[in-house]
């Protein structure tokens, strides 16, 4: 395990971004209104957070609930705002009705990203076909990773996906990174370290208190130890 692993955490705010950082995370994952799992943060709180930390933050675009993309010009919009304002990394996925990637819309709001980095997020564990899903992404420009807690119901349900699909790593829609995250737990990490994953995101388990209170760096800190097999 000599290479360090990613430790993602969820970023509402300067005061989460500050926390999180001092607790060892690798990136941020930044978010408004989590009672929607999480929607795009305004431009303002981007520039905040990029002034005050200096880990790397990826950008959710994602304007309602659930993952149909809605209006495709207005998160096109969106990312073309956020990319003014400095955001360098991303976050997002949309399917269509029948659970299906809706590719047209993935690729024209990829567009707006001028080759960017980004995540396509947990989406993946609600689409109809995960194979074919990936396989038709596979050559979009900056996609270098896939959140997931291999299933929709969480890691717990996941495990048995997550760890077939460490095995596929390098195979034609399998080089990018897993990001596990959805109901990932401490005892999770160690196993998941041993298939070769090596990136984890959390998001209420770096917050004991709630989501009404901030991230406490005490929380991300016992979680890089974990990650880190200390």
């Amino acid at each position: 395990m000599s290479k360090r692993a990613v430790l993602e955490v969820i970023a509402l705010d300067v005061e989460d971004a500050l926390a999180a950082q001092a607790g060892g995370a690798d990136r941020l994952e930044l978010v408004t209104d989590m009672a929607a799992d999480g929607l795009t943060p305004t431009v303002a709180t981007v520039a905040g957070i990029r002034g005050a930390v200096d880990i790397s933050v990826r950008v959710m675009l994602r304007l309602s609930d659930g993952f149909d993309a809605g209006e495709v010009s207005r998160v096109v919009r969106a990312a073309r705002e956020l990319r003014d304002a400095g955001a360098e990394e991303f976050v997002l996925g949309f399917l269509d009705a029948a659970g299906e990637v809706d590719l047209g819309a993935v690729e024209r709001v990829v567009g707006a990203l001028d080759g960017c980095r980004w995540t396509f997020h947990r989406a993946i564990d609600h689409a109809a076909d995960r194979d074919a899903l990936r396989k038709q992404l596979a050559d979009l420009p900056g996609l270098d990773t896939y959140l997931t807690a291999g299933s929709a119901a969480g890691v717990d349900e996941g495990l048995p996906v997550l760890l077939a699909e460490a095995a596929r790593a390098g195979e034609p829609g399998y080089e990018q990174q897993l990001l596990v995250g959805g109901g990932l737990r401490l005892e999770h990490v160690p196993g998941l370290r041993a298939a070769g994953i090596d990136a984890f995101h959390i998001g209420g388990a770096a917050r004991p208190r709630g989501w009404e209170a901030p991230v406490s760096a005490e929380a991300v800190r016992e979680w890089r130890r974990v990650v880190d097999g200390r």
